[in-house]
């Protein structure tokens, strides 16, 4: 299947406000574009290709009516009651259709793929197609899943053309991997199942007040968490259910940054030590 990881999607309520305070933080970021259809509009930060997503919505009867598309962005959205904070991450793909055969003989519940655009700032239109795939087992939300018109050098020279990927004012960044709140760590091995991905080890965090296992993959690994005490982890469970509330990056300096309801944490690289 060959999935990479492809974006994050943090939901708030303004993507213009929130595109200021993450430079502040030392993350490059730019203006997005508005999804015409879908009433949703967006900023964004690259790191290579894997990048995030501050989506906001400037219309929200659009919205709604988008929301009908079963495990979609903007269900997720309604669902959550359009309350800030990270919300899904998006799997990319070379061949969503290949893909849909697979999920539909493991058992989901899958729609599409279905056709997307979205207006540039300077009127260019970038389009993709997308995957929904619900699992009647339950757990946390799945990933939606994307295929770009365009291939992966041509993206990334273009997006480098337009200063989309440019440097970080915090220096060399990664994005490392997004962490999950889960209500235990079966959802790794249904996960690594359902995407055909290596696990890692067990591990504890003792600032989470949790214990860990993650997925490997390209662009970002994805961790999950389950609570052994009080702490962040059983607050988003309380709080939020079963949702992605971290996302780690590799530079020059550690320390935690709380935006919009998500927690930014960056970590010293290895070699930099």
């Amino acid at each position: 299947m060959g999935f990479q990881f492809d974006h994050l999607v943090h939901f708030v309520n303004s993507p213009e406000e929130t595109r200021e305070e993450v430079i502040r933080a030392g993350i490059h970021a730019v203006e997005g574009g508005r999804h015409e259809n879908h009433g949703t509009y967006n900023a964004l930060g690259y790191f290579g290709l894997s990048y995030i997503e501050w989506i906001g919505v400037f219309d929200q009867g659009l919205a709604e009516s988008a929301s009908a598309v079963p495990y979609s962005l903007r269900e997720t959205f309604r669902h959550d009651g359009y309350k800030e904070g990270l919300s899904r991450v998006a799997l990319r793909s070379k061949d969503l259709e290949q893909d849909a055969e697979r999920f539909r003989e493991l058992g989901l519940d899958v729609h599409g793929p279905n056709p997307m655009s979205r207006k540039r700032p300077d009127g260019s239109v970038v389009s993709w197609k997308l995957l929904h795939v619900g699992d009647p087992e339950g757990g946390p939300e799945l990933p939606f899943f994307i295929q770009w018109e365009e291939g992966d050098g041509e993206r990334q020279r273009d997006l480098e053309e337009r200063g989309v990927i440019s440097a970080h004012p915090a220096g060399g960044l990664t994005l490392e991997a997004v962490g999950f709140a889960v209500k235990d760590l079966g959802a790794v091995s249904r996960w690594a199942d359902i995407l055909d991905l290596p696990i890692t080890e067990e591990f504890e965090d003792e600032s989470l007040q949790a214990k860990g296992k993650g997925l490997k993959l390209q662009g970002g690994n994805l961790v999950f968490y389950t609570p052994n005490g009080k702490g962040i982890v059983q607050n988003v469970l309380d709080e939020r259910g079963e949702k992605p509330f971290q996302v780690l990056f590799e530079g020059n300096e550690s320390r935690t940054q709380r935006i919009r309801e998500g927690d930014y944490r960056f970590k010293v690289k290895e070699e930099a030590k």
